[in-house]
């Protein structure tokens, strides 16, 4: 059986090969940043992509390689779980220090309580970054990204627009490119899936079934990946143990939809038989994932986004349901996590309740491209439970 954190840790590493593509991109943005850190001003290089293309794994390399070279660079991410592995594999990487790697709230209010500025900073999950102030977490600015590109000669971020979960970090790809309009600038857009070893078709019903089309059949062929649907929670998580024991970094996970506060009690998700807390708040420096006991607990997409999953168990709940005309529907109302929906004052009307829509789409999406190589679903909604269970392939029981 694989441990966790030696997953975890390679999952990022410097020593994976990169295929042939990603090593174009990784010489293309070290060119952008070489020619940039010579010139007055600043400029931006954008890497988009779907998770699981490898946009974290060439966002590392190129930074385990500049830092080495470039004075005043730093490695930002709003993820604290994520943090955590990026400095654990500094402690373990010659020349690298952990110092390096920081919150975009520190980063920020420390250089300008000095006046100061660096060269170079890199932002994985830039769609965590804060897009408006959040006075809560120390945050007095407008915009992350913005106020972090004013202090950096040269800014690499990684953005997954797909993978905005909260409204006070509201951003779209015309939005990024909007801010970053202004500034000299590079894009790439990387497409291939490395992390799912599911087929081609299985990826394009996630992707119809995400998006809010009809949904079509499950296909026969998906690849060399267990993908199954389960009517009992329970049952679903009794296999999860199984692929545990047997592979490791097996999880089960859940949307919201269920009692959760942040009060320091155990909130209990609940679906027929199965009966078990959401993550608990971890204060270690080893991220949740990589913990044995949480294989007795609901993971969120707060504990693992950017992670790397063998099996993943996911429970859509309450706010997902299916329509008349056989879509996925989603139900704000249901949203029990308070923190997703905070209001902004440039989101109204209909632009604020079609923002709803995105986060929760974008919320079971996080939790859909997390499983290497299996997935299990559970809907809470019986309609849409049936529905699935109705194409369900007779392999899959």
């Amino acid at each position: 059986m694989q441990s966790l954190e030696s997953h975890t840790l390679n999952a990022f590493s410097k020593n994976i090969q990169l295929t042939t593509h990603q090593k174009q991109v990784l010489n293309q943005i070290t060119r952008f940043t070489e020619q940039h850190l010579s010139q007055d001003g600043h400029a931006v290089f954008v890497l988009m992509g779907d998770a699981g293309t490898g946009k974290s794994l060439i966002l590392n390399q190129l930074f385990t390689n500049l830092a080495q070279k470039v004075d005043d660079a730093y490695f930002l991410v709003n993820h604290p779980e994520l943090l955590k592995v990026y400095r654990e594999l500094a402690g373990e990487t010659p020349h690298m220090l952990k110092k390096y790697y920081q919150r975009p709230t520190s980063f920020i209010n420390k250089l300008h309580k000095a006046a100061k500025h660096v060269n170079l900073t890199v932002i994985d999950e830039a769609h965590l970054l804060l897009s408006k102030p959040d006075h809560y977490n120390n945050y007095y600015g407008e915009n992350q990204l913005e106020d972090i590109i004013q202090l950096s000669k040269v800014t690499i971020v990684v953005f997954d627009p797909h993978q905005v979960l909260r409204t006070k970090s509201f951003w779209t790809r015309d939005r990024l490119l909007k801010l970053i309009d202004k500034y000299p600038h590079d894009f790439v857009h990387l497409k291939e899936q490395f992390r799912m070893q599911a087929g081609p078709k299985l990826m394009d019903w996630l992707d119809h079934f995400i998006d809010g089309d009809v949904i079509p059949p499950i296909p026969n062929d998906v690849g060399d990946y267990d993908f199954r649907i389960y009517a009992d929670a329970q049952k679903m998580f009794q296999e999860i143990i199984k692929k545990n024991d047997h592979y490791g970094l097996s999880r089960m996970t859940s949307t919201s939809g269920y009692p959760s506060t942040l009060d320091g009690g155990k909130h209990l998700v609940n679906e027929g038989n199965f009966h078990l807390p959401w993550d608990q708040y971890n204060f270690t420096s080893t991220p949740w994932a990589e913990q044995p006991q949480t294989i007795n607990e609901v993971g969120s997409i707060y504990t693992v986004q950017g992670f790397d999953l063998n099996y993943i168990g996911i429970i859509i709940g309450p706010p997902f349901y299916l329509t008349a005309d056989n879509r996925l529907g989603v139900d704000p109302s249901k949203v029990t996590d308070v923190e997703i929906f905070k209001h902004r004052q440039d989101l109204t009307g209909k632009d604020y309740e079609q923002s709803k829509e995105i986060l929760l789409r974008n919320s079971l999406n996080v939790l859909l491209r997390r499983g290497i190589k299996g997935m299990y679903l559970h809907a809470h909604d019986p309609k849409l439970e049936r529905y699935l269970e109705k194409w369900r392939q007779s392999r899959f029981d």
